[in-house]
């Protein structure tokens, strides 16, 4: 059963890719383009949603891969949840306030998660001699999860952050609009 989740979500991480690449490039053709400006004010308004579900869906992806998988995290995944997790809540606040500012704070905490998975996936995909969390417990070069050969867990991680931070591209602009 954790072969056919761990496959599905590899196809889910890859169509994540593909949409990030193309509302980056949504939003950088915008202006020179009047024709996406529809499409980048529907994102805009959708934005704060699709955050929500974003956030919620990875958190629930991580949490069910570490305790009914029964797969540990290691250090450097904690630190990507300390920077996932409470975009959950900061979304729902968002939502229930209409409040549009929190993609100032998303971008923020995906920026610093971003990091944290990349340097993670780095340590995976290139091991070396030193690791920072390879004493006690689980290792951080410890690969648990490979999908299409590229696929990590810290690399679902990184995809979730740097869609989260185009997607609140759209959502800040709208902010600014008004």
């Amino acid at each position: 059963m954790l072969e056919t989740v761990n496959y599905i979500l590899g196809l889910k991480v890859i169509a994540l890719q593909i949409v990030t690449l193309a509302l980056l490039g949504l939003y950088l053709l915008k202006d020179r383009f009047p024709d996406l400006r529809e499409a980048a004010g529907f994102v805009g308004r959708w934005g704060l949603w699709v955050g929500f579900f974003t956030a919620l869906g990875a958190s629930a992806v991580s949490l069910v891969h570490s305790t009914i998988f029964n797969l540990p995290p290691c250090p450097l995944c904690w630190w990507q949840r300390i920077f996932l997790y409470p975009q959950v809540f900061l979304f729902a606040l968002a939502l229930w306030k209409r409040d549009r500012g929190i993609a100032d704070y998303s971008i923020l905490l995906s920026v610093l998660g971003l990091g944290f998975a990349l340097y993670h996936h780095a340590l995976q995909m290139f091991p070396s001699s030193f690791a920072p969390c390879s004493a006690e417990g689980v290792s951080c070069v410890q690969i648990l999860y490979l999908e299409f050969g590229y696929i990590t867990y810290p690399l679902m991680a990184a995809s979730a952050f740097a869609f989260l931070i185009v997607l609140m591209l759209f959502v800040r602009t709208r902010v600014v609009q008004f």
